[in-house]
């Protein structure tokens, strides 16, 4: 018997989401739509029908040993501010919110540096030769982050300097890489690629990363029942932790693809569900990890498999990509985003979609669910990642048969096209965007040929033409809603002139919209970065990548740092970040290295240390004593933007360039001065 007719109480009908109302996308809207009619439940529904917990939402609640869940309510603190709350154990609830917020920081460096573990291993094999699906496509970069390594490029012949064997260079790298994970002793080597003044801050801080792997380790053993129990002392830990992300996994993750897969320069693609095709085999890439997902473009791109789909009927095979996936082989091949982490459920009930092959991170499990009311087959990847459900198909990639797996999956999808039903519907709306400003990219650009350097950058920035940079990063969240948040905060900004760098399912909003072109700039900007991205031909928001790539949000922080004129530390840049959206532990961990390094950031939904004002506060003001950036929560779209402008003025006053100067015109003799 239901239990609601036992207590005589009427059974509820789901509710369904108002897709006016839950994103600002047409083409979403649409899917959520035919979804309905259909009665193929979305993650958009399933907000509607459950609601966060109250006490969660605040990160009071405490659950890691048996005698929880203790649950600390904010309406028990006493009238005069006293706050008697405590667990079981008598732990405050400032040590359970701090608990809280540093297994969040951990699952987020973990998800991010296996990552960059699983790249390295990759690239190891590659250069061992082991495999010959890979090879390096960039050794100028592979030379260029060799040094940083302690790897030699050089070698001493008979009093003469001659180039090492790239392969030899390539051989150590890798080991050298590996190696951050696990070693003994010291300290990771990347760190002294951020400003001096920023790295005695973190040596006199006590939080100079080990190895990435103990650090993760290090914050699950404190906030372990009964350890650490001091919230100064758990952030202290969060911020090592984080760094170790920031400046470790994702960074050596995002250098070592570039060797491997290519660097991206800028390159014009599409983005939307409006990319898939009705008459192609639709493949969709899912996930995070580029290196399957680099095969199947070769495979889907190759004549064999082109003749084969035509063989089935096909007029040939459409790639597009879903969440960082997506990202890491659009900029690189310029293959189009199909959308970011709402839609993946969408893409199936377009009824085009043939095959989604996901990887790892952000995959709904609910995509199971969803495949069997389609003909799509759901093929996991990862023997970490799998999917419970038995209409899922798992080819496990394995690298040194990287080639053969991708043709498998591929011919998977080829052969399940001819099981489409008849009813296809693809949205029309589709965007043109310009995307692959990795730091190299954006140095040409905005430091020319010759000049080599974000000296121009700079030198805008410090006449007013740009007011400043912001970071914009991050997920998309059932909770708030789809995109409105990401593309207020970046038109309020833009217009403002502050130039904006996007990774992730941010930059997919940023592409939906229109806002990776330069023609953008002329409709959304303010008047000098409107004549700077005229000028220089770019758009107003720099799509850099996945959301590992943040990572080159950090290089490019140090680049500007190191062309002079604004400050000798990143907290000293008219800079501010901000997550508008975010849902991802990745993302606290990626808001967590951000504020360690000196940068504002701001976050659009809640992050859950409210119930604990005094942990709550130190994330803030705490924070900035140590390091110059703190945290800050502003749900308010345009507010938002407002307090990120409002940091990049304060920052602008404190350099002395917050004054309006006058352009004048440079004649030779003013020229010849300078070089003087």
């Amino acid at each position: 018997m239901n239990p609601d007719e036992k207590h005589n109480k009427p059974v509820k009908a789901p509710r369904i989401a108002d897709a006016q109302k839950v994103t600002v996308d047409r083409a979403t809207r649409e899917m959520i739509g035919r979804a309905q009619e259909l009665g193929v439940e979305t993650v958009f529904d399933r907000a509607e029908n459950m609601k966060p917990c109250k006490i969660g939402v605040q990160g009071t609640c405490c659950k890691i040993c048996g005698m929880g869940p203790c649950r600390l309510p904010q309406s028990k603190i006493d009238p005069d501010g006293t706050d008697n709350r405590k667990g079981l154990c008598g732990a405050t609830a400032n040590t359970i919110a701090a608990r809280n917020f540093a297994r969040m920081v951990a699952g987020g460096v973990a998800a991010h540096s296996d990552h960059g573990r699983n790249v390295a291993e990759i690239f190891l094999s590659a250069a061992l030769k082991e495999t010959d699906h890979y090879t390096i496509k960039d050794p100028i970069k592979l030379i260029s982050i060799a040094g940083y390594l302690n790897v030699d490029t050089t070698v001493t012949v008979d009093g003469e300097i001659r180039d090492r064997d790239i392969d030899e260079i390539a051989i150590q790298v890798g080991e050298a890489a590996l190696n951050e994970w696990g070693k003994v002793n010291g300290e990771l080597l990347y760190l002294k690629r951020a400003p001096a003044p920023l790295y005695e801050k973190w040596k006199a801080n006590g939080v100079l990363p080990r190895n990435i792997d103990r650090e993760i380790v290090d914050i699950m053993h404190r906030t372990h029942m009964g350890v650490d129990q001091d919230y100064v002392n758990i952030t202290k830990q969060c911020s090592r932790a984080a760094l170790a992300d920031g400046w470790g996994g994702s960074m050596l993750a995002t250098d070592l693809q570039d060797v491997l897969f290519g660097t991206p320069f800028p390159l014009a693609t599409e983005a939307n569900l409006g990319i898939m095709k009705k008459d192609h085999v639709n493949i969709i890439v899912h996930g995070h990890e580029p290196a399957l997902s680099e095969m199947i473009v070769a495979v889907s791109q190759s004549e064999k498999m082109l003749k084969y789909a035509l063989q089935k009927g096909a007029k040939g095979i459409q790639l597009g990509g879903i969440c960082c996936t997506a990202n890491e082989v659009l900029q690189r091949h310029g293959v189009p985003a199909a959308g970011g982490f709402l839609q993946q459920e969408l893409a199936i009930i377009t009824g085009a979609c043939d095959a989604m092959v996901v990887d790892v991170q952000c995959i709904f499990q609910n995509l199971a669910n969803v495949a069997k009311c389609f003909h799509t087959k759901l093929i996991t990847t990862n023997p970490m990642a799998k999917i419970e459900q038995d209409n899922v198909l798992h080819i496990e990639f394995d690298e040194h048969y990287a080639m053969q797996d991708a043709e498998r999956i591929v011919k998977a999808a080829v052969d399940n096209f001819q099981n489409r039903g008849t009813e296809v519907m693809i949205p029309d709306q589709k965007a043109t965007q310009i995307a692959g400003f990795s730091v190299e990219a954006v140095e040409y650009h905005l430091g020319g040929t010759f000049r080599g350097s974000f000296y121009t950058l700079n030198d805008n920035i410090i006449n007013g033409r740009i007011r400043g940079i912001a970071g914009l990063v991050g997920c998309n969240n059932a909770r708030t809603k789809h995109n409105e948040n990401h593309l207020t905060v970046i038109k309020e900004l833009i217009k403002n002139d502050v130039i904006v760098l996007s990774t992730g399912c941010n930059a997919i909003a940023c592409a939906m919209a229109g806002l990776l072109t330069p023609e953008s700039a002329a409709a959304y900007c303010g008047p000098g970065l409107a004549e700077v991205c005229e000028t220089v031909g770019i758009p107003p928001v720099l799509h850099m990548g996945s959301c590992v790539d943040n990572s080159r949000l950090l290089l490019a922080a140090s680049k500007v740092v190191e062309a002079g004129g604004l400050g000798t530390d990143i907290s000293d840049l008219p800079l501010a970040g901000s997550a508008p959206e975010w849902m991802s532990e990745k993302a606290i961990s990626i808001g967590h290295y951000f504020v360690s390094s000196g940068v504002y950031t701001v976050f659009g939904y809640g992050i859950p240390t409210s119930g604990a004002p005094v942990f709550h506060d130190h994330l803030g003001a705490g924070m900035e004593k140590l390091y110059g950036g703190m945290w800050d929560i502003v749900t308010d779209p345009i507010e938002h933007a407002r307090r990120m402008i409002a940091h990049i003025n304060k920052k602008r006053k404190a350099l002395g360039i917050d004054k309006a100067r006058e352009r004048v015109l440079v004649g030779m003799s003013d020229r010849q001065a300078l070089g003087a």
